[in-house]
């Protein structure tokens, strides 16, 4: 048996990720009678790991907790699992497009603001650099 602090080094997670998986019921404890302290089996262990692997793959703690009650009932989770990738992966794939244009334009901006000068506040404006840049999306796109 583990305390959190056991198994939060065991798994590479922190203490408070492991009390907060316990409040959500993902990890199941059983309190020593001495000292009201949690303790974890080695069942914890392996579903810990499996919370991280599964986090790593962009599963959120809703996700994790539909795939562990698929296998609490004695169902195999692995259809419902590739489904989900299925559907996240166009979804992951636009966000990255989404930032790799929004880098281009961060660094299209830096090359423009790099000479300008420092503007003062005036009341009017806040900061001339973002308030008179004018760079259409379609410009910083153009590689597409």
């Amino acid at each position: 048996m583990k305390t959190v602090s056991q198994l939060a080094k065991t798994a590479q997670v922190s203490a408070e990720t492991v009390r907060y998986y316990s409040r959500l019921g993902l990890l199941k404890a059983q309190r020593d009678a001495h000292n009201g302290y949690q303790l974890f089996d080695q069942d914890a262990v392996q579903r810990l790991v499996f919370i991280s692997q599964s986090r790593s793959l962009g599963f959120s703690l809703k996700d994790i907790q539909g795939i562990l009650q698929h296998t609490t009932k004695g169902d195999s989770p692995c259809p419902m699992v590739r489904d989900m990738l299925r559907q996240r992966v166009p979804l992951v794939a636009a966000k990255i497009r989404f930032l790799e244009e929004q880098m281009a334009r961060m660094q299209l901006a830096l090359e423009q603001w790099q000479t300008m000068p420092d503007g003062v506040p005036d009341g009017h404006h806040i900061c001339h650099l973002i308030e008179d840049w004018d760079t259409p999306i379609m410009e910083v796109n153009s590689h597409d």
